[in-house]
């Protein structure tokens, strides 16, 4: 991965696919490595640039405490390294809080934007303090975590219905074999998080926007999708039937914002294998 210098952090960025220009802001505590699934899908429709937040994956590890605004100012850095003056941004999750703030601090760099399973903070609704999970016993955070990623989650649906069990299983056991620099990374990161409230700033996001929510999501819950929702002029809101990882469980979710977001080029079809670059 290339290097794009932000303060004293290098962050590592990839570039892949081909179509309209789409910046990919991913999760708290994940990388692109791990997200390579999702990556790779929507390499097919876009010109997709992505990287790992400061202090994980293969970016630079963190020493400081930061913002959400500094975690902004990292996605403007790479949009900056690929020479792109605009693309459409799709933030998920964590990546959604980013995604926020930077369309409300630099509304000119966003063309669409896509705010998948997030909370604005302030009035709007904060996400669940995942900081507070450390303190658990290992037992009682893999609970907590079970019914966050899902509320229907429990030893009975689990039993039920094994491709959520698969699901579950996928990610568990993620940043079990961080290194110390790693885990600062993920704490640093976490309390970031604690802080964002754009709330009162969502009206200066002027572009198409597309808010999208998993009806049973314990992490941003569906309530806090609306919220952002009602801020954004014009702002469309889509529910789909999961949890946190709607994209996983909702089949009609992940098409359906690739076609949001490709709707300025008439080229692109969302059923089209583009060839990744």
């Amino acid at each position: 991965m290339p290097l794009a210098s932000a303060d004293d952090i290098e962050l590592a960025r990839r570039r892949r696919g081909e179509g309209p220009r789409l910046l990919f802001i991913i999760g708290s505590g994940s990388t692109v490595e791990e997200s390579e699934l999702l990556v790779s899908i929507l390499s097919r429709h876009f010109d997709l640039l992505t990287y790992d937040h400061r202090g994980l994956g293969r970016s630079g590890v963190v020493t400081h405490p930061y913002d959400m605004a500094t975690c902004a100012a990292d996605a403007l850095v790479v949009l900056d390294a690929e020479g792109w003056e605009q693309a459409g941004v799709v933030g998920l999750s964590f990546g959604g809080m980013v995604a926020q703030e930077l369309a409300v601090t630099h509304p000119g760099r966003v063309s669409r934007l896509a705010l998948l399973c997030t909370s604005s903070g302030g009035p709007g609704g904060s996400s669940y303090p995942l900081h507070e999970l450390e303190d658990l016993t290992p037992e009682e955070r893999d609970g907590s975590r079970l019914r966050l990623m899902d509320t229907r989650f429990d030893d009975a649906w689990m039993a039920a219905h094994p491709a959520d069990r698969r699901l579950v299983d996928l990610l568990a056991g993620r940043n079990a074999d961080l290194d110390e620099e790693r885990r600062v990374g993920v704490r640093r990161q976490l309390e970031a998080r604690r802080h964002h409230d754009v709330w009162d700033r969502l009206s200066a996001i002027d572009c198409p926007t597309l808010v999208a929510a998993g009806r049973f999501d314990g992490i941003a819950p569906l309530a806090n999708s609306e919220a952002i929702a009602s801020r954004i002029d014009g702002a469309e809101l889509r529910i789909y039937e999961g949890g946190h990882a709607f994209l996983a469980q909702d089949r009609d979710s992940l098409p359906e914002i690739i076609g949001f977001m490709a709707a300025d080029d008439v080229s692109t079809d969302p059923t089209k294998e583009n060839n990744p670059r």
